[in-house]
């Protein structure tokens, strides 16, 4: 098998090697194996422009894709959470919250046993990529200061990947050199504290290599830089910290006393830098997705995407978009009713705490956080699509030229100039948006440092941190500092923080981290639930959908007065009692390796809680 992989590599030309996709069957003396010295000419590590079409290769398979676009074989459990109604979805996603069995040891496949090109195939082929150039750019004849630079990305690309593993499985095979048929990974997993330390190192060497380096916009957008390998190291320790691998939190234990001032240090660091680097949050909250290149001073690290470039688009726009406007609607951005009870009311205090601006059930949509109508179009409510500033969305059952009477539809992610023929994207035709996808924005990094000062019992700047954030969303002072007045201990802090994160960053892949990390995955309970909007009668269809002048009769109603709305409408809670309620096991914080992948290594033993399991991921 090796030495089929050999010439197969070698029969292709250098740059094609480096693109290409290698697929091939794996057996246990080749897992962690990707020779690419023997493989591929050697003298690539001489020359810029190879070494940096391997790199944009290791960049693609490492960033975090636009969600929702690719799903790799039971890839789902990554997207569980209460965030999205998933039963008509992913059956491993609902089997991850308990909705529909268990999970089995073999329904988490994050490292693959495949290479298929795919981020999520196989996470140690993208190591071995990262092994491969550390080892070896340092041997070839480009000049110093290019190397650094080089480099320093491939650590940060390193310490990215390995970090993913690690909050899926807590300690997992390290290993940091290339291999080779004879020297093939044997050291089994190691300890979830020997991982972060490595994961640290190279984020520290990043940072030290990439002094300095700040690739133009026009062909550095997307590039690692010392500011982001500091906010991924910020991220990295205050996950270190945080309960998923420090549940006792135990001041006298010799391994946790320091987390959260280790974390605190790295997320001030990070802050200060963005800071001084000009990252500021956006002013509109709805325009963080929709801008791009310097004038977005929010993004950090970023996956680029392009509509005319072939081969580099996505197909997010079709999946958030309403049939009427060429979309076919994704499961993935139906809101459970537990996120859509997640925004506060308009002066940050939680639903049926305010007396300024009260919360009605039935006209769910008025007095919220204003990054609900950011997020969701309702029924009736503006929103603009194919350049129509005036369009209405209508999301009741049986509306004409549409498919679905989920209650709202996410609009983050859609390009309001984008017309209905441009939605779809082919690869290699173009269309679409182009939209890029931002995987670490400021807000994060204010709100990772939030967690810290918190922690640490300074309060105070962490409400400031969130206030922050809370005053660019639009919400208003009130008579209780922005809804932050109810916080008046670190547990209640804890908790507005995690809500907080919640509705920033909805839909942006985020949630089922936040659950794991915290450890408030195995509270969740109930069902299942989503909301949708009835006709009151089906004569009402007829009515609202009459035109005069090409006018429907619908345009013309305030769905804003309560009379009016509960004339035609009425909101339904469904729940799908086909499932269970949420019942996640404690020790699902930590999953198990698949069987293909204990069977062809050494020594890597499940996940303890799991079949066979004997490896304790906190050890």
């Amino acid at each position: 098998m090796i030495k089929q992989l050999k010439n197969n590599i070698k029969k292709a030309a250098v740059i094609l090697t480096l693109v290409a996709c290698v697929s091939a069957c794996v057996n246990k003396d080749e897992f962690f194996f990707l020779e690419d010295t023997e493989g591929i000419d050697e003298a690539i590590w001489d020359s810029e422009g190879s070494v940096q079409l391997h790199l944009n290769r290791v960049y693609d398979v490492t960033i975090i894709p636009f969600p929702m676009q690719l799903t790799p074989d039971r890839y789902g459990v990554h997207f569980a959470s209460d965030e999205n109604y998933l039963p008509s979805g992913d059956a491993n996603a609902r089997a991850a919250l308990g909705l529909e069995g268990i999970l089995g040891n073999n329904d988490v496949r994050f490292t693959g046993n495949t290479y298929g090109g795919n981020p999520g195939n196989n996470k140690y082929w993208d190591i071995a990529r990262c092994n491969d150039a550390i080892a070896n750019i340092p041997k070839g004849t480009i000049a110093t200061a290019v190397q650094r630079q080089l480099l320093g990305q491939y650590h940060a690309l390193r310490a990215f990947t390995y970090f993913e593993l690690v909050k899926v499985y807590g300690g997992v095979p390290l290993p940091l050199e290339p291999q080779t048929p004879t020297t093939v990974y044997n050291g089994g997993r190691k300890s979830a504290r020997e991982c972060f330390a490595a994961i640290i190192n190279d984020l520290n060497t990043s940072m030290t290599m990439l002094e300095g380096f700040n690739p133009s916009d026009g062909d550095g957008r997307g590039k690692i830089t010392k500011l982001i390998a500091a906010c991924l190291k910020a991220k990295v320790l205050l996950y270190w910290a945080s309960p998923q691998f420090n549940p006792t939190n135990d001041p006298k234990h010799p391994y946790q006393a320091s987390r959260w001032t280790e974390a605190l240090a790295a997320n001030k660091e990070a802050y200060d830098l963005c800071f001084a680097a000009g990252k500021r949050l956006m002013p509109n909250y709805l325009d963080i997705f929709r801008t791009e290149g310097s004038t977005n001073t929010e993004a950090i690290l970023v996956r680029t995407y392009s509509n005319t470039i072939p081969n580099r688009g996505h197909d997010g726009e079709r999946r958030v978009r309403p049939l009427s406007e060429g979309g076919s609607y994704s499961n993935f951005y139906v809101p459970t009713t537990k996120m859509l009870d997640a925004y506060p009311m308009r002066d940050g205090k939680p639903l049926n705490t305010s007396t300024a601006f009260p919360y009605d059930a039935v006209m769910f949509w008025q007095n919220r956080d204003p990054r609900f109508e950011a997020t969701f179009a309702t029924n009736g409510s503006v929103y603009p699509l194919s350049g129509n500033a005036t369009r209405k969305q209508w999301t009741y059952n049986t509306a004409v030229g549409e498919t679905t009477g989920n209650a709202v539809y996410v609009k983050r992610f859609a390009t309001p100039s984008l017309t209905s023929g441009n939605v779809a994207y082919s690869n290699g035709t173009g269309g679409g948006s182009g939209m890029d996808w931002i995987e670490m924005r400021f807000a994060e990094v204010m709100l990772n440092y939030a967690d810290c000062l918190n922690e640490t019992g300074n309060i105070g700047e962490a409400k400031n941190m969130v206030r922050t954030i809370r005053m660019r969303a639009g919400v208003v002072a009130g008579d209780s500092d922005y809804g932050l007045g109810l916080a008046s201990s670190t547990s209640a802090m804890r908790n507005l923080i995690l809500n907080e994160r919640q509705i920033e960053f909805a839909f942006e892949n985020k949630r089922n981290a936040d659950l794991r990390r915290s450890r408030t995955m195995h509270l969740l309970t109930g069902n299942m639930s989503k909301l949708e909007i009835a006709l009151v009668s089906t004569a009402n269809k007829a009515t609202l959908e009459a035109s005069t002048n090409g006018v429907m009769f619908r345009e013309t109603i305030n769905v804003n007065n309560k009379a009016t709305y509960q004339t035609y409408f009425r909101n339904v809670t469904v729940t799908n009692t086909t499932y269970l309620p949420y019942n996640i096991p404690e020790f699902h914080y930590f999953y198990t390796f698949h069987n293909d992948f204990v069977n062809f290594g050494s020594d890597i033993l499940p996940t303890v809680g799991w079949a066979g399991g004997l490896f304790d991921p906190l050890d």
